[in-house]
């Protein structure tokens, strides 16, 4: 499984290249924070919806600390999916903790 750390992935979000950051976390937590622009599809719902998720392109999946966005990464890897998926290792969480800008609201995932 490949990892980033959120101060690398802040520097491709800075970059001029738009990238895909996948949020699963469920809707009350991408409610309270997250990273503008994220495609947000939780966990609990993620393989009814595969489908939304780009193939082709690296997709940084993320969640509150790491542990969740692990198991898709993982997910993703074993079932030979061809979804080009990077864990951001320490989540929301550490993106927050780095003084990173967030979002909040409703986006009736």
């Amino acid at each position: 499984m490949t990892d980033i750390s959120v101060l690398e992935l802040a520097e491709l979000t800075a970059g001029p290249q738009p990238i895909v950051v996948l949020d699963v976390r469920e809707q009350d937590e991408y409610d309270d924070a997250h990273l503008p622009g994220v495609l947000h599809i939780p966990i609990s719902v993620l393989m009814e919806r595969m489908g939304e998720v780009p193939v082709g392109e690296p997709v940084y999946v993320i969640c509150a600390v790491g542990g969740r966005s692990a198991q898709v990464v993982d997910y993703l890897d074993r079932s030979g999916s061809e979804i080009d998926a990077i864990n951001v290792a320490g989540g929301t969480v550490a993106w927050q903790q780095a003084g990173l800008p967030t979002e909040s609201g409703v986006d009736n995932a």
